[in-house]
């Protein structure tokens, strides 16, 4: 009896425990499931067929453990949170109903709404939140160590890391788009994860595999999976590529460019292999008597840089990798031609000849492809003959000069060489001209040019005293510049350029000529106005050899003052036309000109001088000097007749 009244009294203390803690005796209902992300608000409704007006009492739990926490109440209406985490955070909508500012993973609870009516029992829903974080952007990080093949343990390979998330997300590893999936002796993923003072999550995953050979371009990336309400999303990493480690198989020498190389160019020689790391290298050079390998120096990372290759780099090359992780040493060999034209000759070397004779040239060279010659010009470039010989026939003075040989290979563009020889043809001095004429102005200093060709070497004297500078054009033309100044003597007489040698001389005198202006005349004829200026002119350069001479400097800044002797004399005939036309309108206003006046005596001119008006403007010269003018009949003028003034009154 004892044992049985205990009992009871215990499931009474118990009942009335549960009651005073507000916890009904019914089971408990399956709570309404809300999702809501980090931050955001959530509504906590109360069921509206729960029986809630004002005289019922609403309180609010949350779960804790197998605990309930009070943290909200509404009496009449009016709702007063519980001092704790959720004081600030809860609203009170309308009726019962609870809004939660700002969530956290935290908040991931259930929460209980419990009604108590005065008439009616007391009835409870229950409401699980769910919260949900995206994770940041996965972040991957290849080894830097890389992964050897040899080694046959699974090895590091990438890490990923997604932080932020909540609930955990998941992490998933791809290589070349495939998923990865643990294999005990090839795929291992080891997982490690963190929980944030914020309650968020984040997650570090480090893959671990056996890699070959074939995986050294493969491309890794990792994956997060993670939930949002209303569904699943997922995130990816960029690709990565590990190194990977692995013995050669073969080497093999390589030559750039990969054409027929001559000459001048830059060759590399290089050495390559299937193995990473690349192994040791090391080139060597046979050598083409003995036979004997001699390893060829400055070579770096086996590649050998012939900056400008030459015929003795041709040759038998052989390239050696030796692997020290595995002991194995694989070679190659390649043959290296450097194609050449050297030793170009021509045959005579230095032809001495006389005018009318004929000449041989015979031109040969050493190349290591076929060869083929032609012959120019050296002055012009012009083509003259393809072949190895050139004939030259009936020699002239014309003749002489450089001719080249050129040597080329057409099977290898660009390899070529030439060889100069001159032809020097025996005769006295050649001068330019025999005779030549100069513009200058009194007492300035000029210029005075003479080229004279000749073989021997012609030697060149001034009549005139002067400083003379000479410099050879070529082999066989000399060019004499004398600088004096103009004086009455030398205007007189001219600058006479005298050339000698063993076979006979020749001379070429150069006259001086001043820039001077002699006469203007002005000539009306009814409504026609024209004008005239005359300057002393030079006569025009006899040509010898059909070459001219003097200097063409010279000759340009007298041709330039000439112009600017010809421009102010057309400005003084305009200025006396203007002139004249005030005079006869201003005798016309006056009336004293008949023009178109009755009663008026005509005035009668010569037949030959009829609408016909002359103005003369005189130069210092004597009227011999100046000539006559001419009429439009062509009779000719006196000298006295020249200041006469002719007008035609008639209407």
């Amino acid at each position: 009896m004892d044992l049985t009244r205990l009992l009871c009294t215990l499931l009474l203390t118990a009942c009335c425990c549960r009651r005073s803690a507000g916890v009904p005796d019914e089971v408990e209902p399956k709570p309404e499931i809300l999702e809501f992300q980090v931050g955001d608000n959530a509504h906590l409704n109360c069921d509206s067929s729960l029986p809630i007006d004002n005289l019922s009492h609403v309180d609010w739990f949350f779960k804790h453990k197998d605990q309930r926490i009070h943290i909200f109440q509404v009496r009449r209406g009016q709702g007063q949170p519980d001092p704790g985490e959720y004081q600030h955070r809860l609203t009170l909508l309308d009726g019962a109903n609870l809004s939660l500012a700002r969530v956290t993973p935290k908040d991931e609870r259930i929460f209980i709404c419990q009604v108590k009516g005065l008439t009616s029992r007391t009835q409870e829903k229950y409401i699980q939140l769910q919260i949900y974080k995206a994770p940041k952007e996965p972040t991957i990080q290849a080894s830097t160590s890389g992964i050897s093949v040899i080694n046959r343990d699974p090895q590091e390979v990438a890490t990923c890391n997604g932080e932020d998330g909540y609930p955990i997300p998941h992490v998933t590893w791809y290589k070349n788009r495939s998923p990865l999936k643990e294999d005990k002796n090839r795929i291992r993923i080891t997982e490690q994860r963190t929980k944030e003072s914020s309650g968020l999550y984040t997650v570090k995953s480090t893959l671990w595999a056996q890699l070959d050979k074939e995986d050294k371009e493969a491309l890794f990336y990792c994956e997060l999976s993670y939930r949002l309400p209303g569904g699943d999303h997922m995130k990816e990493s960029k690709e990565v590529n590990v190194t990977v480690y692995y013995p050669m198989e073969k080497v093999w020498l390589e030559v750039m460019p990969n054409r027929l190389l001559k000459e001048g160019d830059k060759v590399e020689l290089k050495c390559l292999s299937d193995g990473n790391p690349p192994p040791h290298f090391t080139i060597r050079k046979q050598d083409p008597i003995s036979l004997s390998w001699l390893e060829v120096e400055n070579i770096s990372d086996g590649v050998l840089i012939l900056e400008q290759a030459q015929r003795h780099h041709s040759g038998l090359y052989e390239c050696s990798g030796l692997d020290f992780d595995t002991g194995i040493e694989n070679t190659d060999q390649r043959q290296l031609l450097v194609n050449y034209v050297s030793n170009v000759r021509v045959q005579p070397k230095a032809p001495v000849m006389s005018e009318g004779s004929s000449l041989k040239l015979s031109c040969s060279a050493e190349s290591s492809q076929p060869v083929v010659f032609h012959w120019e010009r050296e002055k012009t470039r012009e083509v003259l003959k393809n072949g190895s010989v050139l004939h030259l026939t009936n020699l002239t003075r014309e003749a002489g000069g450089g001719y080249l040989c050129v040597a080329s290979v057409p099977t290898v563009p660009g390899l070529k060489h030439t060889q100069l020889v001159n032809v020097t043809i025996n005769g006295s001095p050649w001068v330019m001209a025999k005779e030549a004429h100069m513009w200058v102005k009194e007492n300035e200093v000029v210029n005075l040019t003479c080229e004279v060709s000749g073989q021997p070497k012609p030697t060149i004297s001034w009549s005139v005293n002067g400083t003379v500078h000479e410099h050879e054009k070529d082999f066989q033309t000399v060019l004499s510049t004398l600088k004096v100044q103009v004086i009455p003597e030398l205007l007189e007489k001219g600058a006479v350029c005298q050339a000698s040698n063993s076979l006979g001389s020749n001379k070429t005198t150069i006259f001086l000529e001043l820039v001077n202006l002699t006469t203007f005349t002005v000539t009306t004829t009814g409504n026609t106005t024209s004008s005239q200026s005359t300057t002393t002119s030079s006569p025009s350069s006899a040509k010898a050899n059909s070459t001219s001479t003097g200097d063409p400097v010279k000759k340009a800044g007298t041709k330039q003052e000439s112009k600017g002797v010809v421009i102010v004399a057309v400005i003084v005939c305009i200025l006396l036309l203007a002139v004249l036309g005030a005079v006869l309108y201003f005798l016309y206003k006056k009336g004293k000109m008949p023009c178109g006046r009755s009663g008026k005596q005509e005035i009668t001119l010569p037949l030959a001088r009829k609408n016909e008006i002359v103005v003369e403007v005189k130069s210092d010269k004597l009227p011999e000097e100046m000539g006559l003018l001419q009429g439009n009949n062509g009779d000719k003028r006196a000298p006295k007749d020249q200041v006469e003034k002719y007008i035609d009154l008639r209407h």
